[in-house]
Formats: structure tokens, sequence, C-alpha cells
């Protein structure tokens, strides 16, 4: 069997010794037109996310058997496609009592909500320049705020609880079926009145189909003014030119994004979001960093190729979390 890691660079050793048990790895970093020329004979592929799985891959690699990625969002997987060609796909997605210990993204939350409200980035800025004046980056503290969180699944119950920590009051909205526990220092609000009264809004949202522009122009609208918002979901999750709209009316007080839209065809030089960033500091990006840090990278490669072994030499995986997504992006 032929494994293809596309996104090789750094790759957990220990993960590479099980998949070696697994057949012939061959692990490199590959764009778009080198991945094409290079899956042709892999029965596995093990990808990140810079590039979409999608037809035109799966073309190229006619033996193509199984879709490995250390994810939970799935967005960068056309599961449709793969779903009608008898591919399957395993991920992060479902692994619950796993993924609890997996904290790199919910840490990066924290991570963009302090950077974002004491202005880190343009004080280092200031002080690289040669500067030393502090006046002009006069922020605003965490402790004592209401922060909102949108969507209190795994991520948002650690979030919660990191802003809980800080000294936040800690609210939070589900959806309305929703029938799981909270923390004792949590209030389960409508989404409606989350928005109108939290100082920060936090979004973790599982993003599908039903999901997509969940955040949408009047969530934005209904958002107290002069709150801050953090995405560190999915970028399909909201409307970018709403959220936009908000900065420029000064009613949102800033906003901090690890995620955009269409990050596969991503033109930063022409994205209107970019282009505010680079000239006001309400507005902070990342490249898509929530999850890559050397300790998640490494536990969700090795642990995924355990569940590799599993699926191909017993059957097991995650495949009903698969199906359920594929069917939903069918529709």
């Amino acid at each position: 069997m032929k494994i293809l890691i596309t996104e090789g660079e750094h790759f957990s050793r220990k993960a590479i010794e099980v998949l070696e048990e697994l057949g012939e790895v061959t692990a490199s970093d590959l764009d778009r037109p080198r991945l094409l020329a290079a899956v042709g004979e892999a029965q596995v592929l093990w990808v990140r996310l810079r590039n979409r799985i999608d037809a035109e891959v799966m073309d190229a690699a006619p033996g193509l058997r199984v879709i490995c990625t250390p994810t939970t969002g799935l967005n960068h997987v056309d599961l449709a496609e793969a779903a009608r060609r008898g591919i399957r796909v395993v991920s992060l997605r479902g692994e619950v009592d796993f993924l609890k210990d997996i904290r790199a993204t919910a840490e990066h939350t924290i991570a963009l909500a302090l950077a974002l409200l004491r202005r880190l980035p343009a004080a280092t800025r200031h002080a690289e320049s040669g500067g030393w004046n502090r006046d002009p980056f006069r922020g605003n503290e965490l402790y004592g705020k209401t922060a909102g969180v949108v969507g209190y699944g795994r991520l948002g119950r650690i979030v919660a609880r990191y802003l809980d920590a800080f000294g936040c009051r800690v609210l939070a909205s589900e959806r309305p079926d929703w029938d799981g526990s909270t923390d004792g220092f949590v209030t389960l609000v409508p989404l409606k009145e989350l928005l109108s009264h939290s100082d920060l809004v936090t979004l973790h949202v599982n993003l599908c189909p039903a999901t997509e522009n969940f955040f949408n122009r009047d969530c934005f609208e209904g958002m107290k003014p002069g709150a801050w918002f953090i995405n560190t979901a999915r970028g399909e999750l909201i409307d970018e030119a709403a959220l936009l709209d908000r900065l420029k009316s000064g009613l949102l007080a800033g906003a901090a994004l690890d995620v955009v839209r269409d990050e596969h065809r991503l033109e930063p030089d022409s994205n209107p979001l970019f282009a505010w960033a680079r000239e006001h500091g309400n507005l902070l990006l990342t490249p898509h960093i929530g999850g890559c840090t050397v300790e998640s990278m490494a536990k969700t490669e090795e642990f995924l190729a355990r569940q590799l072994r599993g699926l191909l030499y017993g059957g097991q995986g995650n495949g009903g979390e698969y199906a359920e997504c594929a069917e939903l992006q069918a529709r």
C-alpha cells in the first residue's frame, strides 16, 4: 500500500512509524500542481489544510481508498464525491474523548482576544520601530467583561472555562434541540440575547451546509455596540461583508479571525478583509494557525495513524460522522 503525506514538514516520527507498518510512506510538501503529479499511485492520501481534495485530485488517484485529515472541519474535502467513489475519510470529527486534551485552538482563541483587547500587534510594531510610548496602546481587560460563546461543544466549553478563569461572566448559546449540560458558571441563553449582552463574542460552530453564513448580517447588527468578535472556527460560517461594514461603522470595536472564506483560493492582495487589516488596528488576521502547535499536531497525527491502522485491519473508523457530513454536503 502506498501512503502519500502531502504536508510532511515536522510530521510526527511516531506517526510515520505506525504508517510504515501499513505500507510505503512518502512524506512531501506539495502545492496543488505537485500534488496532482504525485498522487497517481496513492491508496492513502494524508492531508492537512493546504489543498482542497476534490474530484480533480481523486481523478488523478484512481486507486485511492482512504483520505486522512487530522482535522475536525472537513470543508477542504469533497465528501460527497468521496462517498460516490467509495473513498473513506478518516478525520478527528466525532472523536470527543480524544479531543478533550487537544487545546491548541482554544488557547489561540484566548490569545487573539488578548491581542485584540490589549492592542499587542500595534504595540509590538511600535517598539520594533524604536518607539517606547505606552500611551497610544491603552487597552481593555477581559476581567469583568461578559463573554458570549456561540457553540458550546468541545471547543466552546474549553474556551468558556478559560474565560471564566480570566474573571469573565460567561454566556453560551446552542441550537434549540441541544440537551447537553453546562458548567455551573455558564448561563445558557438564546443567541439574540447573548449578542446583545456580550462584550466579547467568540464563535465555535461546526461548519456544514446547514451552518454556512450562520453568523449573518443580522447577528453582527444584533451585537452590543463596542463589542469584539473572534472566529477560530471556519470562515464560511460568517458574512464577511457584514463584519467589515460593522467595523467601518465603528459599532464593532474589533475582530480577530484565524479563518477566512475559501482559503484554498485565497488572494490576500485583493481581499477586502486583508486590505482593511493592513490599514486599521481593529482587525487581526492569523493564517489558520489555531491547531498549529507542536503538541497538538503530534498528538493528532499519532492518533489518526492508529485510527487508519484500525480501519485497514479491522474496519474501525469514524465513518458515521463522515457519512453524515457527506449526506449534508450532497444536499
